[in-house]
């Protein structure tokens, strides 16, 4: 029986030096008997001569468009956006980013499949590989920097920034910019908060923190934000907040149809469940949505991304952790937001103080009206690129039980979910004549 092939894509996006596949994940799937093919890539983090050392094929940038229709192409970010339809099996993110519908339009046409990196979990719904850690300690990194420059350049923006060569070198220049800032600050550390700080994503944050240095860290998570309702006094009197929670958008659990769209009520619910924190909004009007799923079960159990979680509560109010109005008090000293979600279009995002999705080009946007001391956001939708070889490792790592299943990926659960997930979204999202196959 031949081996199954796995095809290694040249990411396209600008400033994306990651990678779903390192060396040493490529050559555990080498011994388990796949045939691997990567792409030479100019922007890849690993060298193509890792990849060739350890036995994979190297093939040309670019090549999987016309790679046989079995071979299993492997990516991480959106396609680049062009008009044939895809015949392959794709393993990579695609939904919320760019260009999503009419990319998935192209699988119909082509006999192709998208098995989501998004929605790979595992029985107990938990995503078996995520980039949280990793968002968390390079959100952080930003925004120790980030108060400190505020600092030494009073008035001026916060630079750009680009990817690091490891986490090493990282900390080196946040604990550099932040001993710069401390003596502009009287000898005075800034106080951190970090809700969400039980999670993934806000263990990253904590322990950038820590290992920069910081001791005056806040650690929130759902039970001190279910404590009392927000805005919360603790993040205006903190110098830096790191938001790690991680917003999500799942359908009515009515089951309504796409024509059933008389409830318009959104209510939000707040959640957790193995030690983490899980901010779900659940909309009775589907014409809201962008979910992947299209319907969403009435029973006790709500499956988020993260998650599965028994009897949610919910509450008819969304909340705010921090507001303009919170902000006007006197005993304001924060001066730096990292929101680690970015979520900049949820109505139920709970820092409604900036819309501004911000890049590594400009990393920060300023709050209008706040000047003593200044205020900014960071809101960079992908933070892990800051130090894409530990994320890249930390993640193919996690994901390698579930690469080694690819072999027969439709009897697998976890890609069976995947693919169920699909077919579901080409069915609710395409019109019929979209759904077709190509002559």
């Amino acid at each position: 029986m031949a081996s199954t092939v796995l095809h290694l894509r040249s990411e396209t996006k600008p400033l994306e030096h990651r990678s779903a596949l390192t060396p040493s994940t490529t050559q555990a799937l080498i011994k388990a008997g796949y045939t691997v093919n990567v792409e030479r890539s100019p922007v890849r983090i690993f060298d193509d001569a890792e990849f060739e050392a350890v036995g994979a094929t190297l093939v040309e940038e670019g090549s999987w468009e016309t790679a046989p229709a079995d071979h299993i192409i492997v990516g991480l970010k959106e396609l680049e956006e062009k008009e044939f339809p895809l015949k392959h099996v794709h393993v990579t993110f695609l939904h919320g980013q760019g260009g999503f519908e009419k990319t998935l339009g192209r699988f119909p046409r082509g006999g192709g499949t998208l098995l989501d990196l998004e929605f790979l979990t595992n029985d107990s719904g938990r995503r078996v590989a995520a980039f949280g850690y990793h968002a968390g300690f390079s959100g952080a990194a930003l925004a120790l920097e980030n108060w400190a420059w505020q600092l030494t350049h009073p008035g001026e923006p916060f630079p750009s920034v680009e990817s690091y060569p490891n986490e090493d070198a990282l900390i080196a220049d946040v604990k550099k910019a932040l001993d710069d800032g401390v003596a502009k600050n009287g000898g005075k550390k800034p106080r951190v908060i970090v809700i969400g700080a039980l999670g993934r994503c806000g263990s990253g944050a904590v322990d950038m923190c820590t290992r920069a240095g910081v001791t005056d860290i806040i650690r929130w998570d759902i039970q001190e934000t279910q404590a009392k309702p927000g805005p919360y006094s603790e993040i205006t009197e903190s110098d830096i907040f790191v938001n790690c929670i991680y917003l999500r958008y799942v359908f009515s659990p009515r089951k309504a149809s796409r024509r059933q769209s008389d409830h318009s009520v959104l209510t939000s619910m707040s959640l957790t469940a193995n030690l983490s924190l899980v901010r779900c909004i659940i909309p009775t009007n589907e014409r809201h949505l962008s979910s992947w799923f299209p319907s969403f079960p009435e029973p006790e159990m709500a499956t988020c991304s993260e998650h599965e979680i028994p009897k949610p509560k919910l509450t008819s109010t969304p909340i705010a952790f921090v507001n303009h109005e919170s902000l006007q008090t006197s005993s304001r000293n924060l001066s730096v937001v990292c929101d680690v979600s970015a979520d900049t279009t949820n109505p139920h995002n709970p820092i409604p103080i900036y819309t501004v999705a911000t890049t590594f080009d400009k990393p920060t946007v300023p709050v209008e009206g706040f000047e003593n001391p200044p205020l900014s956001v960071i809101s960079i939708d992908h933070l892990p690129s800051l130090l894409p070889r530990e994320s890249s490792e930390a993640f193919s790592n996690d994901l390698l039980p579930t690469l080694l299943n690819l072999k027969d990926w439709r009897n697998d659960p976890v890609w069976a979910r995947a693919e169920k997930l699909f077919k579901d979204k080409v069915a609710t999202t395409l019109p019929a004549e979209l759904q077709k196959r190509e002559a």
